[in-house]
């Protein structure tokens, strides 16, 4: 187990980095859970060479990287390249999810093409419109979207649907804008070279993974996924139940230690969270509920939690630890300033 963990540090850019830039981030990763905004920023830039928060969301508002819905039912970063092959190949089943919703709000087909056309004709020229101004235009044309739930649903189609996405923020709120305006044209992909790209970048930057794994974090049917390995099966290995990237790195000997944000692509990413990460003595060492907040990691798995309170950062340690591990750790804690 030391081994894949060590090597899970490696693929996911946390051991070392060569990226500069948050948008080689994502591309690498595939996509970046992002319902978290301010902790995906970070989530970005731990993997990145140098970085401040400042930095990424200069990238965000300039559209250098996008945040929308795609894989599963919640916001993910995207590259702008990669984003309409992705809608493509996991949009239909997220609407599949989102079924039992459409319908207890009322919202069917007919009902999304008009509100399509709406946000289309409010968003057309380069403007960026928040949720609130966009609500008053549904409601303008007999569209009722002041029930939140009603209005997140949606945009959330218009996402899927490949006409809104993210455009810059108005200060701290969050706006929309038309995708074809905001993105140029880009090849259009085949079902199978879409599904093929997205299982080997998963496997590549997430692996050591488990199929149940890939599945869990697409958000394809068992099928898919299976048909997505064979695809790419060339470029992966498989040891026990686990797949990875052939190319494998020797582990590093020093300890690392990082301050991961909730929902972290380290442990979001995987349907098993909680087999890696345990005590000498066999015991969790965090609840596999807690894993998805954010914690401390050292050496890979997690040590204890953390958060942000105004300027300060306060860590709950859930272990003895040695001078090496507190050090890792206090570096960590200098970088996250640093990054503020």
């Amino acid at each position: 187990m030391r081994d894949v963990v060590s090597q899970r540090l490696d693929n996911h850019k946390l051991s070392s980095s060569e990226f500069k830039k948050p948008v080689d981030v994502v591309r690498w990763l595939g996509a970046v859970q992002a319902q978290d905004f301010y902790g995906a920023k970070w989530a970005l830039a731990l993997r990145m060479r140098k970085a401040t928060d400042a930095v990424v969301e200069k990238a965000f508002n300039e559209g250098q990287i996008l945040r929308t819905h795609l894989l599963r039912p919640t916001w993910h970063f995207v590259a702008p390249d990669d984003i309409r092959w992705l809608l493509q190949l996991t949009g239909p089943r997220i609407n599949v999810r989102c079924g039992p919703n459409y319908r207890k709000y009322e919202l069917d087909k007919e009902t999304f093409k008009r509100s399509n056309k709406a946000l289309t004709r409010a968003l057309q020229g380069g403007n960026h419109l928040t949720r609130s101004a966009l609500k008053k235009v549904l409601n303008q044309i007999g569209i009722a979207a002041d029930d939140t739930v009603r209005m997140a649903h949606i945009l959330l189609r218009a996402e899927l649907d490949g006409v809104v996405c993210s455009g810059p923020r108005i200060g701290k709120q969050f706006t929309y804008t038309l995708l074809e305006e905001r993105v140029p044209a880009t090849k259009t992909l085949t079902r199978d070279e879409a599904l093929a790209k997205l299982t080997q970048r998963y496997f590549t930057s997430h692996g050591p993974a488990t199929l149940q794994d890939f599945i869990w974090w697409s958000g394809l049917t068992a099928a898919d996924a299976r048909h997505g390995v064979g695809l790419v099966d060339r470029h992966l290995r498989q040891e026990s139940v686990y797949l990875s990237p052939r190319a494998i790195k020797a582990p590093k000997p020093t300890h690392s230690a990082h301050l991961l944000p909730a929902y972290d692509e380290y442990t979001v990413a995987y349907k098993d969270r909680q087999t890696l990460y345990v005590r000498t003595n066999g015991k969790p060492s965090i609840t596999t509920w807690g894993l998805l907040g954010p914690i401390v990691i050292v050496d890979g798995r997690p040590v204890g939690t953390w958060k942000r309170t105004g300027n300060q950062i306060s860590l709950n340690l859930s272990q003895d630890l040695k001078e090496p591990e507190k050090s890792a750790i206090a570096q960590a804690t200098d970088r996250y300033e640093a990054f503020l």
